[in-house]
């Protein structure tokens, strides 16, 4: 057992040694934001929201109280049939996720010009497997939809401020 202890003590120290750090949050140039542009129930507003909220980033609906305003301009869900059967049964379908935004600040300054994220994943699709194919779809959204947050806190973490 005392060896076992040993070899984890090493790798531990071996890991801490060679730089490894898990990927932590952005730090973001500003204390506080607006969003505006979201469905009440969309998933990018709920998971972007929080994603700031943790970063210690205060989030309001009013664009007067934030020194940067972010403006969903479309966001959405798609789902189109990719392949069918001669019988005319579904068999592969894509999904679509997609975001465009833009980040101003109150008085209308651009801090990020516009900008798209479209991501796609294609999915085998089966009548017989209906339900777990549309947890399937739900599960390739939702991991669709925290890149898309992830890619646009790293955008937003880029930006420069003018002191």
């Amino acid at each position: 057992m005392d060896r076992r202890a040993a070899l984890i003590a090493m790798s531990a120290s071996t890991l801490s040694a060679c730089g490894f750090e898990l990927r932590q949050a952005p730090k973001l140039p500003f204390r506080s934001i607006a969003l505006v542009g979201f469905e009440p129930q969309s998933p990018v507003g709920q998971s972007l929201r929080q994603q700031l909220a943790a970063g210690s980033v205060q989030v309001t609906d009013v664009p007067a109280r934030a020194e940067a305003v972010f403006e969903a301009l479309i966001d959405k869900r798609e789902k189109s049939v990719v392949a069918s059967t001669a019988a005319g049964q579904v068999r592969e379908v894509q999904l679509r996720a997609k975001l465009r935004f833009r980040v101003a600040t109150p008085a209308g300054k651009l801090l990020l010009a516009v900008d798209e994220l479209l991501l796609t994943r294609d999915m085998s699709y089966s009548e017989t497997a209906a339900l777990a194919k549309a947890q399937e779809e739900a599960l390739l959204y939702r991991a669709m939809e925290d890149d898309i947050v992830a890619q646009v806190l790293r955008r937003m973490a880029a930006i420069k401020l003018a002191s």
